[in-house]
This record gives C-alpha cells, sequence and structure tokens, in this order.
C-alpha cells in the first residue's frame, strides 16, 4: 500500500454523540466486520471489554485497519468519557487527521470542546460529521454554528440534509451537487442509496449554500480566490482540491450530516477521509532532539530514513504486554533490536501485530505510516520513543493530568498481597493517568485516578478480569498544597560518624509562582559554591520531597525554588547530604511560609428539560457550585459553572432522580484553589 494511499484517523466526540456507532458502520461497509455491532446491545467490534459492553460506553481506545476505494484507513475509536480523555489524548497525538462527530440535537457540548483542544494541541485536520440528524430537534446548520462560534475555527457545511428528524432520509452532496437518498429497508443495511438529482424543493437552498461553500474556500485558498473573484467557472475538481488544502493546513473543517444509527450517510464520510484528510506523505517531517548532544532532528515519513516510532499505548495481556506503536520513519522487523532513546535501553521486538479491537493478526514488518502493536518490549512505557540504535532521536513527550480523586485499597489476605501489587503495576503501565502510592502516615495503598467512574472501572477489572480479592475504600479528593507568601531558609545536614560524615549545606528562596510544572526549581549559585553534580541532588531532593507533600501530605503545586548559596565540606560532602539538606530545607520553608490547602475544582456542564430547571439550580448551589452561564440547547436548558470535586461526589444519582431519569451532566478539571476553613478543618 502506498503512502498515498494511507489514512491514520481517529473517531472523536463528546459523549453518546455516536462514535462507536459510526465506527461500527465504517467497519461494516468496509467489509471489516460481516455484521453490525450495536452499542445498545453489547455488541460492538470497537468496544470489546466486559465493563465497555456492560455500560455502554467506550473506556479504551480500540485500533483496527479497514480498506475503502483502494485506501487503507487505520482507524482508533476512542473514548467520550472526559474520565478517560488520556485515551483521546494519546491518540491524537499518534494520528494524521480525526472525524470529529457532533450530534445534532446536542450540537458542541462540553467534551466536544475538550476533544477539539486536544486536536488542536497536535495540530491535527478534521472534518466534522453532524450525527443524529433524525432525531427530534436535530438542527444542521445550528450545529455548524456553534462550529464556527464555540471552536473558533471556520465551519464549511458541504452537504445538505435531505428531510428533517424522523423523515431525514439522505444529503445533498454540495460538491457534485447530487442527491444521496437511502432507502428506509433496514434490511438493506443502508448499502443501497440512489444517486439522484436535487429534488426540487432543495434546488434554492442547494444553490445558495454552495456559493457559500465556494466563497468560503477562495477566503482561505489564495488560487481559488482569483478565480472567484474573476467569475470564472470553479470545476468540481477544484473545489475538492480547496477542501483537502484548507482542512489539511487547518484553515477549516468541511461538516457533513446524517445518521450513524439509520445507517445513512457514512459511505460518504469514508469518501471524505480519502479525499480530504492527509496521508503520512501530506505531514511534515517529524522533529525531535538528539539525545546525544540535545541538537534538532527531523525524520521524513519515508522507509528509507532511520528508523522512528512512539510508543501511544500499552495493553497488558496473558502472552506479554503490547505495545502500541505509530512508524514515524523507516521500518521495524520481528525479531530486530531497537533502542528506547529517552532511557538508552536496547529492546528486542519479538512479534507484530495489526490490531483489530482485542485480535491481531502476525505480521512482519511496520513502515513508515503505519500502526500497530509489538510484543518483547521490557522498558518501554507510553510516551516513549523506539528508534534505530545508530541514529537515535526522541519524539516529544505527552503531558498527562494530574489525578484528582483516590481510595484506599487493601488485599482481603497476606497470599494477595503480591498479586493485587503486580495487577496495580500493570494497570498502572497501562494507563498513565492512574497512579498507586503507600501512605506513609496510615500505611495504607493509595490507588488515584480521573474521576469516579475511572476509579470505579479500575476497580472492577480488578475484581472481575484480574481476579484480586480486595477491599476498597470510598472515592476520597486528591487535595494539593502551597504557600502564601516569600521565604528564605536553611538547610544543614551534618553528620559525623566516625570515618566519613556527612556535609549538605543550602540556602533555598520558596515563592509562590505558578509555572508549566508543580514545582519550578532554579539555580542561582554563583561562583561554584556548590558543584554541579550536588546542585541535582539538591534538585531531586526538592522534587521529590515536594510529590510527597510536606505539611498535610498532600503533593505542592505552584511553587518556585530557587537555590541561592550554600557550602560545601572537602571530605564529607555527597549527593545524599544535599539531597537530605534541600529536603530539610523545604519542609522548614513550607512551615515558615504557611501552607494552603488547595481543592481540585471541575467545570461542569447539566443540561435538563425546562420544568426541572429550578430543582437543578437549587441543589447544585448547595454543593457550593459557581454558575457561569445558562443557555438552551433545542429543547434542553443548559447551565455551566464550576464546584468543587468533593461535593459532588453520588451527584449522577442525584440528578437522575430529580429529573426522573431525563437530566444529564459532564464534569471535567478546571483548576485548584484554596479550600475553605471547614474543608482545611475536616481533612487535616
Amino acid at each position: 500500500m502506498s503512502l498515498e494511499k494511507m489514512r491514520n484517523i481517529g473517531i472523536a466526540a463528546h459523549i453518546d454523540a455516536g462514535k462507536t456507532t459510526t465506527s461500527e458502520r465504517i467497519l461494516y461497509y468496509t467489509g471489516r466486520s460481516y455484521k453490525m455491532g450495536e452499542v445498545h446491545e453489547g455488541t460492538c467490534v470497537m468496544d470489546w471489554m466486559e465493563e465497555e459492553q456492560k455500560r455502554g460506553i467506550t473506556i479504551t481506545a480500540a485500533a483496527t485497519t479497514c480498506f475503502w476505494n483502494d485506501y487503507q484507513i487505520n482507524l482508533i475509536d476512542t473514548p467520550g468519557h472526559v474520565d478517560f480523555t488520556v485515551e483521546v489524548e494519546r491518540s491524537l497525538r499518534v494520528l494524521d487527521g480525526a472525524v470529529c462527530v457532533f450530534c445534532g440535537v446536542g450540537g458542541v457540548e462540553a467534551q466536544s470542546e475538550t476533544v477539539w483542544r486536544q486536536a488542536d494541541r497536535y495540530n491535527v485536520p478534521r472534518i466534522c460529521f453532524v450525527n443524529k440528524m433524525d432525531r427530534t430537534g436535530a438542527d444542521f446548520l445550528k450545529v455548524v454554528n456553534e462550529i464556527n462560534e464555540r471552536l473558533g475555527i471556520k465551519a464549511i457545511p458541504i452537504q445538505l440534509p435531505i428531510g428533517k428528524e424522523q423523515g431525514f432520509k439522505g444529503v445533498i452532496d454540495l460538491v457534485k451537487m447530487k442527491a444521496m437518498v437511502y432507502s428506509d429497508d433496514v434490511d438493506k443495511l443502508g448499502v443501497n442509496f440512489s444517486i439522484e438529482e436535487i429534488p426540487e424543493e432543495y434546488k434554492k437552498d442547494a444553490e445558495i449554500y454552495r456559493e457559500k461553500m465556494i466563497e468560503g474556500l477562495a477566503e482561505q485558498i489564495d488560487w481559488l480566490t482569483e478565480k472567484f473573484l474573476n467569475n470564472e467557472k470553479i470545476t468540481n475538481e477544484e473545489i475538492q482540491k480547496a477542501i483537502r488544502e484548507g482542512t489539511i493546513d487547518l484553515k477549516f473543517v468541511p461538516v457533513m450530516c446524517g445518521s450513524a444509527f439509520k445507517k445513512k450517510g457514512i459511505q460518504l464520510v469514508l469518501d471524505a477521509v480519502c479525499d480530504y484528510l492527509p496521508s503520512p506523505l501530506d505531514k511534515k517531517a517529524v522533529v525531535g532532539t538528539n539525545p546525544d548532544n540535545n541538537e534538532e532532528v527531523s525524520r521524513k515519513p519515508l522507509s528509507t530514513e532511520p528508523f522512528s516510532a512512539l510508543a501511544f499505548k500499552i495493553a497488558s495481556d496473558k502472552h506479554g504486554d503490547l505495545t502500541f506503536i505509530r512508524v514515524y520513519s523507516g521500518k521495524v522487523t520481528a525479531g530486530s533490536r531497537v533502542i528506547n532513546s529517552g532511557k538508552d535501553k536496547k529492546e528486542l521486538i519479538s512479534r507484530i501485530y495489526k490490531m483489530h479491537a482485542n485480535t491481531r493478526e502476525q505480521i512482519e514488518e511496520l513502515s513508515a505510516g503505519d500502526i500497530g502493536a509489538v510484543i518483547g518490549l521490557k522498558y518501554t512505557v507510553t510516551g516513549d520513543t523506539l528508534c534505530d540504535q545508530d541514529q537515535p532521536i526522541v519524539l516529544e513527550k505527552m503531558e498527562f493530568p494530574e489525578t484528582v480523586i483516590s481510595m484506599a485499597i487493601e488485599p482481603k489476605t497476606d497470599a494477595e498481597k503480591e498479586k493485587l501489587g503486580t495487577v496495580l503495576s500493570k494497570l498502572a503501565k497501562e494507563d498513565p493517568t492512574f497512579r498507586t502510592h503507600m501512605d506513609k502516615e496510615t500505611g495504607q495503598l493509595i490507588i488515584s485516578g480521573m474521576g469516579e467512574l475511572h476509579l470505579e472501572v479500575i476497580k472492577n477489572r480488578m475484581l472481575s478480569e484480574y481476579k484480586v480479592d480486595a477491599n476498597v475504600g470510598a472515592p476520597k479528593v486528591s487535595y494539593r498544597e502551597t504557600i502564601g507568601k516569600k521565604v528564605e531558609v536553611e538547610g544543614k545536614f551534618i553528620q559525623q560518624t566516625g570515618g566519613h560524615g556527612q556535609y549538605g549545606h543550602v540556602w533555598i528562596t520558596l515563592e509562590p509562582f505558578k509555572g508549566e510544572e508543580p514545582v519550578t526549581f532554579e539555580d542561582a549559585i554563583v561562583g561554584g559554591k556548590i558543584p554541579k553534580q550536588y546542585i541535582r541532588s539538591v534538585e531531586k531532593g526538592i522534587r521529590e520531597t515536594a510529590a510527597t507533600g510536606v505539611a498535610g501530605g498532600y503533593s505542592l503545586i505552584d511553587i518556585k525554588v530557587t537555590l541561592t548559596d550554600g557550602s560545601t565540606h572537602p571530605v564529607d560532602s555527597s549527593d545524599l547530604a544535599f539531597y537530605t539538606a534541600a529536603s530539610i530545607a523545604l519542609r522548614k520553608g513550607v512551615e515558615m511560609a504557611k501552607s494552603i490547602l488547595l481543592e481540585p475544582i471541575m467545570s461542569f456542564e447539566i443540561a435538563v428539560p425546562e420544568q426541572y430547571m429550578g430543582d437543578v439550580i437549587s441543589e447544585i448551589h448547595s454543593r457550593r457550585a459557581n454558575i457561569i452561564e445558562m443557555g438552551t440547547r433545542g429543547n434542553l436548558r443548559i447551565i455551566k459553572g464550576n464546584v468543587p470535586l468533593a461535593e459532588m461526589f453520588g451527584y449522577a444519582t442525584v440528578l437522575r432522580s430529580i429529573t426522573q431519569g431525563r437530566g444529564t451532566y459532564t464534569m471535567e478539571p478546571l483548576e485548584y484553589r484554596p479550600a475553605p476553613a471547614k474543608v482545611f478543618s475536616s481533612v487535616a
């Protein structure tokens, strides 16, 4: 398969917009599946985990490969729930393009914006698919306007719906000016549709919106501008070329419509993936650094270049961990040795697979542009670079959010203790947003994650999938600490034990500071008062002490530590002494600066029918919520604001009760804020 005809795409959206249903239809129409899976029946190929089928949601990103019109499409279906946003993050990091699915009724929802920002971060070209056009209240042009206004990008409709709500029966292609009309006979599975002339009642609108489409393209594409201004005839081929160019350059997004559940419009989405989204060759050369000299190096997406790949996902397996990789350059064969350049560790790739959700097909090699899974890696985790041993490169790593919720877990018997430790390390390797640590004060094993659902799924997987017999406590909020003022403090560690002793002496300045890292460290030593090797130990002591907590045992964030002075002993100074001196100084400094307890604040969006609005607002106010905006979306009222996470445990049950099951809400981490005195006293 030539690289020009390869597409690496993801399906991404807000929860319940229809991503997985869209993916299932794609697999059926491309011949990858012989039967259409349905989310409500728990029969989806891409939602293969027991927890996914039971809950009817996507939890883990699933990859597969299918073919359409001589094009190879490597497809990843991603979760929509914010608790599993890491799956979207790491998928978008390695994809060349994405299909963003929007609900025709709900439009641009909270998680839609989160996914969009993630795609922006990695410069991923997108096409938009407005789904559920058969639903009551679906409005294609309203959603197009919301994409324009709320996502900050020009949205250009390249289709119009034929019929509305229950009467939706097809789409008008504004490029070819033809109507695609689908039969309502469900036995035909949406395979048969007729290409017809545009119905008379839609001709005027089609002509208006085709003109708007061409005008929108001409505003963004230079070579088309001149033809448009000179009133020259613009061919369908030129329109397609302009859509492709503008989409790849992130100048706009083409918007399509359909109904995945009713099997209408999916084949046209596949056509658009091939026509408008980039191949690996359309993307620029990947840029990284040479670990030997920190100089910038690049790799073109060619199989003749030195091998480079990014590990973007780990999946535990009884036959060995599967490491999903995206190959950016060169090729790798089964049995070959590569290097993990960030860790300077040699790795053996023993077997290579093409994945289809949880089933696999063994192959001999992966080349530039390919996505696959390998077995045999010992040291590699999510975000690591694999490359040629003789020409190393380190690609940009992925950043993952901090956990906001935790719970205690303990094995029921001593015999289960070792098994629990093994399972937790496996789960943490799979999921970078799942963490474990031992509470030094209580001796309890603590697991942390991104939300109640995240930890609930982890807990259920431990009990059912791994058969671990353990007691799990109630979820608790992951608080943080910071300081309120600037202080200067001295730290000394001096021990005389006969023979060599220990001597470490530092002065540090501690101050509130919001930087890119939780703790910003600066070396301000002049005149070599402390040698470089010990400065590294000072930094390590500061960072590790801050991570384990000082006053209340919660991690320190939003501080800056500047090493200003210190002294050494010609014989007794050591790395350990300076590490300990730095730790002592930080603890004293936090005590002097009066630590402040910070609590995680979540942004929320609640959608409820009008008649429940008053009760919902009254109830959410009782949870220390700050309501920022209220609006309307279709026949629902939307409430947006922020609220402390500690107040939201069990809210899903309460909302269901108030609204008779008709209300929904989403939350995502916003920031940390100082906690009120009553919260401080309750957790101190």
